[in-house]
């Protein structure tokens, strides 16, 4: 079977794939079906935290596999519970909605607020501001709340109540939430696919403020910079700052189909039964997965991520090619005076593996990479930045 030809022909036409077919790989290195290596700097879009096939996870997947894959959320299971316990007790949420992915756990931030609004103020209180530039997510919804309007333009209409202002403006904000009847404000402390641009501290504490204020729900989203990425476990916690909500996925289950809605004590007894629900959400062997890399996320690992991130920018502020670094942690954007998209294609031949978000080369390596991995990546990422030969 050529594989390249039987996807083209019968999986759906959304993904303009490189001409690269992973057929395994270990840690931060992956490899191709003609065996060529590469050093993995994407990691599935932040999703593998601690690299391929890593040894502790796998052997919590496996365990789970062997014991129960799955139970309906009509029963209780041991790795859904003791996941939710972890996640509160490392961030002073309350309760957790475990859902499959991103969106969905956007979605159930949504629902939360919108209910939170009408009990608390009136059934009016239901819009939900979020940033310009924003990416929350591709269902309908989610997409309405996303602050970008090229996604928008194929799909009206779109679910409404939703308002954009632009980041790091309190002012804009401010005005926003004067004319409108607001029930939450929800943002990406590091706008990913935006272009991965941290907001502002002032700007931040003062929406927090803001909530406090008002009465609004705080929402942070944390899907992309969640689960160890940022160097701090969410990356609210850079910030002086304390959500109501927050959504989650990507890294948190290692490479399996989890997503979580933290919440906080306003709203930990908002949904009752019935207000909503998963098939999927909590799956014992996702969550075990989850498990064995929260457990693994503490300050002395966060530590490593933190040297690693400062490694990286350090080496490419000041490299040639390059105009600017930005990011948190290891979540990193390169502005290259050079077309990007090329820049990652010559990473490819080379032998790394980028992203890019927006204009810039985005680098989203596992957490764990290991470091003279990691200086390698880079170097080759530095030469094909200022135009040598790849």
């Amino acid at each position: 079977m050529n594989i390249k030809e039987t996807d083209k022909k019968y999986v759906a036409n959304t993904y303009n794939r490189f001409d690269l077919q992973i057929t395994s790989g270990k840690g931060s290195i992956v490899k191709d079906e003609t065996g060529k290596e590469y050093i993995d700097m994407g990691s599935g879009i932040g999703v593998t935290a601690f690299g391929l096939c890593d040894d502790e996870w796998i052997k919590a997947v496996t365990e789970q596999i062997n014991t129960v894959q799955h139970m309906s959320n009509l029963y209780y299971t041991e790795p859904c519970a003791r996941l939710a316990q972890m996640l509160c007790g490392k961030t002073g949420l309350k309760k957790v909605f475990f859902s499959n992915s991103g969106a969905e756990a956007n979605e159930c931030a949504i629902k939360v607020a919108r209910k939170y609004g009408a009990e608390k103020k009136g059934s009016e209180y239901s819009t939900i501001v979020t940033l310009e530039n924003s990416f929350h997510g591709r269902t309908l919804t989610t997409l309405a709340a996303t602050g970008q309007e090229h996604y928008h333009e194929l799909f009206q209409p779109l679910t409404g109540g939703f308002v954009h202002t632009p980041a790091n403006d309190l002012e804009a904000l401010k005005r926003v939430v004067s004319e409108n009847k607001v029930c939450g404000i929800m943002v990406e402390c590091v706008q990913g696919e935006g272009g991965v641009i941290p907001l502002e501290k002032d700007f931040l504490e003062g929406v927090y403020q803001l909530c406090q204020k008002e009465d609004i729900l705080l929402m942070i989203d944390e899907v992309q910079t969640g689960n160890g990425r940022t160097g701090k476990l969410y990356a609210y916690m850079n910030y002086d700052v304390k959500p109501d909500i927050v959504s989650t996925a990507k890294g948190i289950g290692g490479g399996l189909p989890l997503g979580a809605a933290l919440l906080g004590e306003k709203v930990e007894s908002v949904l009752g039964f019935g207000d909503h629900g998963s098939t999927y959400g909590g799956n014992p062997v996702c969550c075990a997965g989850a498990l064995s890399v929260i457990s693994r996320l503490d300050d002395e690992f966060l530590a490593s991520v933190k040297a690693k991130s400062e490694y990286i920018f350090n080496e490419l502020k000041d490299a040639e090619g390059v105009e600017a670094v930005s990011g948190m942690g290891l979540m990193v954007g390169i502005k290259t005076k050079r077309a990007a998209g090329d820049i990652v294609k010559e990473c490819i031949n080379k032998g790394v593996l980028c992203l890019t978000a927006k204009d810039k080369v985005r680098l989203l390596p596992a957490l764990n990479i290991d470091f003279e991995v990691l200086k390698k990546a880079i170097a080759i990422i530095k030469d094909c930045c200022k135009g040598k030969e790849c």
